[in-house]
C-alpha cells in the first residue's frame, strides 16, 4: 500500500466527520466560539472571543488560535474546528493582513495590537 492510497483512505474515513457549515475563518479575523462544557448532569455553551492569530489546515485536525487580552494578561487558546465540542461560531469582523501567522501580536500591547479592518 503507497502513500497516495493511505492518503486516499484517511481522507474517505475522516470525511464523516467533517463539519460543512463552518464558516470561512482566516488569519487576522476576529470571532467568537461557543463551545459546550458538562458541569455535571449539566450542559451550557461558554463563548469566547478573540483575534485568529493562526490557522493550521489538516482536514479533520483543522485548527485556529484565538488570541485576547483579559485584565491585562495575554491568552491564547487553540481550537479544533471540526470537533464535536464546537457548537458554533461567528466571525464578528475581518481584518486585512499580510502574514499567515500573527505571532508579532505577542510583544505589542495597547493600540498597537489593532489590526485595519476589511470592508466586503
Amino acid at each position: 500500500m503507497n502513500f497516495s492510497s493511505k492518503r486516499e483512505l484517511i481522507n474517505r474515513i475522516e470525511s464523516k466527520y467533517l463539519k460543512s457549515d463552518l464558516p470561512i475563518v482566516s488569519v487576522g479575523d476576529s470571532i467568537r466560539i461557543g463551545t459546550l462544557i458538562q458541569e455535571g448532569n449539566k450542559q451550557r455553551t461558554q463563548f469566547s472571543e478573540g483575534v485568529v492569530i493562526c490557522k493550521k489546515n489538516s482536514g479533520l485536525n483543522t485548527t485556529v488560535t484565538l488570541r485576547r487580552v483579559l485584565q491585562g494578561v495575554g491568552v491564547e487558546k487553540v481550537y479544533l474546528l471540526h470537533s464535536p465540542r464546537i457548537q458554533q461560531i461567528t466571525i464578528l469582523r475581518q481584518s486585512k493582513v499580510r502574514r499567515s501567522k500573527l505571532y508579532y501580536l505577542r510583544y505589542l500591547s495597547g493600540k498597537a495590537t489593532r489590526l485595519k479592518q476589511k470592508f466586503n
